[in-house]
Order: structure tokens, then C-alpha cells, then sequence
């Protein structure tokens, strides 16, 4: 593990965990079958796989927004029974509330769990973190793709989760303004220590900011294998080692060679 503080982090376990839904026609559609994984204090972990695996699924479980079908998930030594203020979440979509003010989005949580008042003061300490400072009194619609998405990363980090959940966070930002907030993140991640669990479709953001992957199998989701991503931080993505591991990762997706689509017949 790459970041040695691990300040506010807690240990992630999932234990052999399946999850079934039942499905419109009534048949049960299995999304995960028995998925291990353990997740260390203060580590950055990502999962990667093909759409419909399951991602997500363990992401909300380990949320605690649904329960597995069978196996247990916890944090530290305590099982996963529903949501908690120890485990943050943040979505693709920044679900800012949209009448607030960027600083009262932040209190939010801390207003409903009673504890403003004793840590007001935290506020500033995280819009200052993310780089929001000059921006408190803004509303959503003020700020950028990016802008709003730290506003929702210190909405989570202000709770002091000892595991944040990241659900696709930077997927619907554009290309340059994803890689500067993968370097957000990477910092954040290293002034607090606190566990992350990444869900992304992107091969490059799951090298350039994990200590390891985790790549699922296609449905029922399984962990079909782990990478070491032992690269030195900063990384470079134009690195001979990270385009190495880039290799391994299609090679696990069958993704090296693509064939051309065949050229369409002369009308």
C-alpha cells in the first residue's frame, strides 16, 4: 500500500458475498456469487469489469443499502447492517440539493446527525481542501462538472468515513477535466488517509490512481483476479511500467486485439 498514514481509514472485508434479484418475469438473476475481497486501512482500491457484473452491487452493500443474499461485509470488526456516516458515497452525479448554498450542502450531514453546531468549523477545513473556499455562498447551478463533484467528495469526507465509496465520480466529466480531478482525489486521498473503493469503467483512472484492481468476471460477478499496481506516485501514463500494466489489464478483458469492422459492400 502506497499511502502509509492511513489516517481515518478502516479495514473493507467482504466475505464470500452473493447477491440474487428477482427479476420482472419472476426468474432470479444472480449479480454477485461469491465475492471476497478485503480492502486495507488507508488503501485505494478500484474495481473494474464489464457492465452488469455487479460493481455497483457491491458497492451498494458495502453502503449498506441492500444486503447480500448470503456472505457478510464489514468494516473494522463491525458487520455492515445499513447505511452509516462511517461510510461515505459518492455517485457519478454529484446529487448536489440544488436550493443549497455549496457550504450548506456540506453541513448537511452534520446538521441531520446533530453535530454543526461543535464542527462548524471543519467546514471551511474541507471547502479548503477541495479547493471550494472562494466558493461557500455559490448554488450548484454556479459551479462546474468538476466543482460540484468536490463540493459532493467533502459532503462525503466531512462525516470523517473511514471508507469512501466512489460510484463512478468522475465518468460523466470531460477527458481533461477528469484527469485534473483524478489528481484531486489522489490528494485528498493522502491528506486523510481514508479508505477508498472505486467503481470506474476506465482502465487508465483505475492505473494511474490504485494500489491495486480488482477485475470482475461477467455476471454473476466474481473476483476473477487482482493487479499490483506497484508504480511510484506521481505516476506517468506514458511510462513504459504503467503502459505494461495497461497490457495486462486488456489482456484480462480480452481487449488487445480488436478486429475491424468489416467495410460495408459498394452500393
Amino acid at each position: 500500500m502506497n499511502n502509509p498514514r492511513a489516517a481515518e481509514g478502516a479495514v473493507l472485508v467482504a466475505r464470500n458475498v452473493s447477491k440474487a434479484f428477482t427479476a420482472a418475469d419472476g426468474s432470479t438473476v444472480v449479480a454477485l456469487e461469491r465475492v471476497s475481497l478485503e480492502v486495507a486501512a488507508g488503501e485505494l482500491v478500484s474495481l473494474v469489469g464489464p457492465s452488469g457484473c455487479g460493481k455497483s452491487t457491491l458497492l451498494r452493500l458495502a453502503a449498506g443499502l441492500d444486503h447480500p443474499t448470503a456472505g457478510e461485509l464489514t468494516v473494522g470488526n463491525e458487520p455492515i447492517a445499513g447505511p452509516s456516516a462511517d461510510r461515505g458515497l459518492v455517485f457519478q452525479d454529484p446529487t448536489l440539493f440544488p436550493w443549497l448554498t455549496v457550504r450548506r450542502n456540506i453541513e448537511a450531514g452534520l446538521a441531520a446527525r446533530g453535530q454543526l453546531r461543535r464542527r462548524r468549523r471543519e467546514v471551511d477545513e474541507y471547502l479548503t481542501l477541495v479547493g471550494l473556499d472562494g466558493f461557500a455562498d455559490a448554488y450548484p447551478h454556479q459551479l462546474s462538472g468538476g466543482m460540484a463533484q468536490r463540493a459532493a467528495l467533502a459532503r462525503a469526507l466531512v462525516n470523517h468515513p473511514g471508507v469512501l465509496l466512489l460510484d463512478e465520480p468522475l465518468g460523466a466529466l470531460d477527458q481533461f477535466t477528469r484527469m485534473r480531478m483524478q489528481d484531486e482525489l489522489l490528494r485528498i486521498w493522502a491528506a486523510r488517509g481514508t479508505t477508498m473503493l472505486l467503481v470506474t469503467h476506465d482502465i487508465d483512472e483505475a492505473l494511474y490512481l490504485s494500489d491495486r484492481i480488482a477485475v470482475m468476471s461477467p455476471r454473476p460477478g466474481r473476483i476473477d483476479r487482482i493487479l499490483d499496481v506497484a508504480l511510484p506516485r506521481p505516476r506517468h501514463r506514458n511510462d513504459r511500467r504503467f503502459l505494461d500494466l495497461r497490457s495486462r489489464l486488456l489482456e484480462a478483458f480480452d481487449l488487445t486485439c480488436v478486429e475491424p469492422a468489416p467495410a460495408s459492400p459498394p452500393h
